[in-house]
């Protein structure tokens, strides 16, 4: 699968495709997002909220929630706010997210069936890390959405003129629901 996006990306810049594309690394609505990988988004949420190419920075993790206030997630916004003018934070999750009841037990049990050896998972437990929280998912979407909107409001990094909003997004409809 990798060799057919090399190839296709190599006609892509031949073919001048990059074109329509291109922009300055500034938003042009001074606006980040954060918001989930899921694949259902990538171009539903843009399309659904009247972005092109150039108008804001999106941010996408896992749940679109933050589990750390010194995660990369975090340093994203900041270098956002500070070096690329954003003044608005939406952080956005959607119906049917996968991380919604995500099992860490499960999740540890799989990595094993894949060849990671138990010793790798107990030495994280002893670099400080707790897999069980770490990997853990939410069991309420809008609960978490809210707090993640409440840890960037409230981080002693954020200036208080940034507005932090969030939304849970209808993952077929692309329908937006304010929350908090």
């Amino acid at each position: 699968m990798i060799d057919e996006i090399l190839a296709f990306n190599r006609r892509f810049v031949a073919e001048k495709g990059y074109e329509r594309f291109i922009t300055d690394k500034y938003p042009n609505k001074r606006i980040a997002i954060v918001t989930c990988m899921d694949t259902r988004l990538v171009e539903l949420l843009p399309a659904a909220l009247g972005f092109r190419n150039g108008d804001v920075k999106i941010i996408k993790n896992a749940g679109a929630t933050i589990t750390n206030p010194f995660d990369s997630t975090v340093r994203s916004l900041l270098v956002a706010i500070y070096e690329l003018g954003v003044q608005e934070v939406m952080i956005v999750g959607h119906t049917g997210c996968g991380v919604q009841g995500m099992d860490s037990a499960e999740m540890q049990h799989a990595m094993r069936e894949r060849g990671i050896p138990d010793q790798h998972i107990t030495l994280m437990k002893h670099c400080g890390i707790d897999l069980d929280s770490w990997l853990h998912g939410f069991d309420d979407t809008h609960a978490a959405i809210l707090e993640t909107v409440d840890l960037v409001r409230n981080h002693p990094l954020v200036p208080k003129d940034v507005v932090v909003k969030g939304y849970i997004m209808d993952s077929v409809t692309g329908a937006l629901d304010p929350i908090g």
